[in-house]
């Protein structure tokens, strides 16, 4: 990045669009000053209605929709889940969801997919923390219709700022044209995220692998089998039980630990431990099993 801003000629932005279109299979990309930006763009094409998942999704979504005075669908959902029957009641508008209930389980983009399509629902996917993924389960182009990510922090991508917006609907990118230009980023950060698509399967990975070990070593796990960036345990003391994990597992920056009931994870009583926002050499077996005996200690 500080290269970039040095006068680099290389033209970053169409280096990122080119590695983007391979990861989402997505043909038109665009890079965002932020990923609420992005949603902006994705929530902007949606009719009246926008369908929004009733917990485990991200708030902003609700906010953005309500900015742009679209009337909010909210989609009962299992503990962030998408409920496929639930879905099926609807049709011709929009639903905005993100690969991993929570961060902490993947959703069925297949199956919720097959279902948007044969009701006319226009899926729209927040990929931040699916791009890359080599199953091809989230973040996939075939599956969504637009898939939006922050490259902010902490992030699978971890700019610091930044976003990014896929879609295969020529239409779409005509449509939003003037909110392109209010929302649109740099070269400098345009840098950044191409440095940030360096190995970016192989970073999900260790992340997933991650996550797997720890949901294998403790109790009380919502969505043991399920893929995620985090952990979330249920407590039914999360205050007093994040209180001593911060005081017991010293990291570097905040966010390590989220208490809920929390809608942006799951509205139940416990704590999610987010692997995600850790370093890569942080997600040895010697760390992960310090993590593991703290909660053992502290649990009720």
């Amino acid at each position: 990045m500080a290269e970039t801003a040095l006068n680099n000629n290389k033209n970053y932005t169409k280096e990122v669009q080119e590695k983007i279109k391979k990861i989402t299979s997505h043909k038109h990309i665009l890079l965002t000053n932020t990923g609420n930006s992005a949603i902006l763009l994705a929530i902007s094409t949606a009719n009246k209605d926008i369908i929004i998942p009733d917990q485990g999704a991200w708030n902003g979504f609700k906010q953005i929709a309500k900015i742009l005075n679209k009337n909010i669908i909210n989609l009962k959902t299992d503990k962030g889940i998408i409920n496929l029957n639930e879905l099926e009641k609807y049709n011709d508008t929009s639903l905005i969801i993100t690969s991993f209930a929570g961060y902490n389980a993947e959703q069925n983009l297949k199956k919720i997919s097959k279902i948007c399509r044969e009701n006319n629902i226009t899926l729209i996917e927040d990929a931040s923390g699916g791009l890359g993924d080599k199953s091809k389960k989230v973040g996939n182009g075939n599956y969504s219709d637009i898939i939006v990510a922050s490259t902010g922090s902490p992030k699978i991508i971890n700019v610091g700022s930044g976003g990014i917006f896929s879609t295969n609907k020529k239409e779409i990118i005509e449509e939003t044209k003037i909110i392109q230009k209010i929302t649109k980023t740099n070269e400098i950060i345009a840098s950044g995220i191409y440095s940030e698509l360096e190995n970016i399967d192989k970073k999900l990975e260790i992340t997933f692998n991650a996550c797997n070990y720890l949901k294998n070593n403790l109790d009380e796990v919502i969505y043991p089998k399920l893929r995620g960036l985090n952990v979330i345990i249920k407590d039914q003391n999360p205050k007093k039980l994040s209180w001593n994990l911060k005081q017991n597992l010293k990291i570097n920056k905040n966010g390590f630990i989220t208490k809920c009931p929390n809608y942006n994870r799951i509205k139940e009583k416990a704590i999610a431990i987010e692997i995600k926002n850790l370093n890569y050499n942080c997600l040895k077996k010697e760390y992960l099993d310090k993590i593991i005996d703290t909660i053992n200690k502290f649990k009720n």
